[in-house]
């Protein structure tokens, strides 16, 4: 709406503008403040500019009134063009939003370690992730969704000893004396009686199988975390493990010491990073010759990069700002344009169970896991509210609401509000087709804004996704939600003069939070 409203302005302006929507609709659907800018250089009055721009627009057609006010140009679109796109909308619901692009983008998000369960900090993530990847994908990106495993380094070493040391204990019944470092939980013990049934008891005799046990543990963790991401409707098109890349490190290395981006000053390897931004130049090889953390980050995005897309997304922890700079570097003195990484940052998240703490999980250790809150509330709710607010802001909230049948629990609002359209179709007999063409001319203002404010999902999903700032896409839900609860209760649907425009209004409404909630891995409720 708001591109063919922008191409018939473009028409008789001829000049750029910005196109903003008006905070009361009373004064038109769209305003453009462009007298103001246009003031300097035809040295008159922004008033007497916009009165002189409103006298070039034809209102016929697309636009019912043009109006200058107070130097801004106000438009109000016609009745007849707001219902040729509703009923468009209705017949064509696959495309009410949809776009086409020629940008190919590799979107990388989760990427937890795979040594234990996804705790809620991963779901926040993992929820946004998904979401971009589907609106994207309906705004015609080609996106590509990739997991980073990190299955090489101490970390996967740690895993196989601390199942190992848990065999021990709790199976063969040896005193066992545990490291200052490694991995709690009764996960871990779970782990060691499946490692029994599938390997032997006699897998926990000699300490030269905890390698063999890293590996599988590894293994059972990643079958776990993509059971978990399931669970919420969150599948990888590709999964790439670290290790499979240190293969390239040699030429990786290589062309960052030709570059002349590299040093060596007691005893290790330095990249000069903060030639790009960084506040102290890193480490990429130890004393010992081993690469570091960052040396795998370094050859992952040479790898990510050498595949040729136009852009790539890396979702990250907030506890990772302080790499953002040290990699794009890395990315620089490899011979990338490091401006085509756009790193967005996941905050953790605060749960609260009847206001207060929620538990954590006895089988995770330390967290509070992904699972356990689907099983409270449901991966529809899970969703809803972790994207809620912009995901690099703090979030807090207490399950205990979204397990409410009521206005407080939003998901359940917005469900609500569907789940009500379907039955006013039912109490009056009609289906869809019985009203898709009737013609929506002579409605109310309050009917009117309604309809107009349904019909703005696709300007909603454009600007969600390119300020990677999905919550707009709640918001607008909620909001939408609201005004349609408000309408029915104060005016006569069913058996009213107006039943089938009425039906036809409500009937896009419910598109609208249909494909909305699609948007962001939610199936609408049809009945409630």
């Amino acid at each position: 709406m708001k591109k063919r409203v922008t191409e018939v302005i473009q028409k008789t302006l001829q000049r750029e503008f910005v196109l903003e929507k008006p905070t009361n609709l009373f004064f038109g659907h769209y305003a453009t403040p462009i007298a103001f800018s246009l003031a300097k250089e035809l040295k008159k009055s922004p008033i007497a500019i916009a009165e002189e721009l409103c006298s070039k627009f034809d209102t016929d057609g697309i636009f019912q009134a043009v109006t200058p006010i107070k130097g801004y140009i106000n438009f109000k679109l016609s009745e007849s063009f707001l219902d040729h796109y509703a009923t468009w909308a209705l017949e064509h619901e696959a495309e009410f939003g949809s776009d086409t692009h020629d940008e190919s983008i590799l979107l990388e998000y989760v990427s937890a370690n795979p040594t234990g369960p996804l705790h809620i900090g991963h779901a926040r993530g993992a929820v946004m992730g998904d979401a971009l990847y589907r609106i994207g994908t309906h705004l015609g990106y080609k996106i590509t969704t990739e997991y980073y495993v990190n299955d090489a380094g101490n970390q996967v070493d740690l895993l196989g000893l601390s199942i190992y040391l848990a065999g021990r204990e709790h199976i063969l019944n040896v005193d066992v004396q545990w490291p200052e470092e490694f991995y709690r939980g009764e996960y871990i013990v779970d782990l060691a009686f499946v490692a029994k049934d599938e390997l032997g008891e006699a897998i926990f005799h000699n300490e030269e199988n905890i390698k063999r046990l890293s590996v599988w543990g590894k293994d059972k963790m990643l079958e776990l975390i993509r059971s978990n991401l399931a669970d919420v409707g969150i599948h990888f098109e590709q999964f790439v493990s670290e290790k499979s890349l240190y293969d390239q490190w040699d030429a990786s290395f290589t062309r960052l010491r030709n570059n002349a981006k590299t040093y060596e000053e007691g005893g290790k390897v330095w990249i000069r990073s903060t030639d790009l931004g960084d506040e102290k130049d890193r480490v990429v090889v130890r004393e010992d010759g081993r690469p570091t953390y960052l040396a795998g980050d370094i050859i992952y995005h040479d790898n990510k990069f050498q595949r040729g897309y136009d852009h790539y997304i890396n979702i990250w922890g907030a506890d990772h700002h302080g790499y953002i700079a040290r990699v794009k570097a890395a990315i620089n003195f490899l011979g990338y344009d490091e401006s085509k990484l756009e790193v967005l940052l996941a905050q953790m998240v605060s749960l609260l169970k009847g206001k207060e703490p929620y538990k954590m999980s006895k089988r995770a250790g330390n967290f509070i896991l992904m699972s356990d809150v689907v099983a409270e509330i449901g991966s529809d709710a899970l969703r809803f509210v972790f994207l809620s607010k912009k995901s690099d802001t703090h979030l807090e909230f207490d399950i205990d609401v979204f397990k409410q049948e009521d206005n407080n629990n939003p998901i359940f609002y917005v469900n609500y509000a569907h789940a009500r359209v379907n039955q006013i179709f039912a109490k009056a007999e009609k289906s869809l087709q019985d009203i898709v063409h009737v013609t929506l001319e002579n409605l109310s203002e309050e009917a009117q804004n309604l309809l107009f404010s349904a019909l703005l999902l696709p300007e909603v999903l454009d600007d969600a996704f390119h300020s990677r700032q999905v919550q707009k896409v709640t918001e607008y839900l909620k909001s939408l939600a609201a005004a349609l609860h408000k309408f029915y209760n104060e005016n006569r649907v069913v058996g009213s003069d107006d039943e089938a425009k009425l039906l036809k209004l409500f009937a896009v409404v419910a598109l609208s939070l249909r494909v909305g909630l699609r948007m962001i891995g939610i199936h609408a409720k049809e009945r409630m």
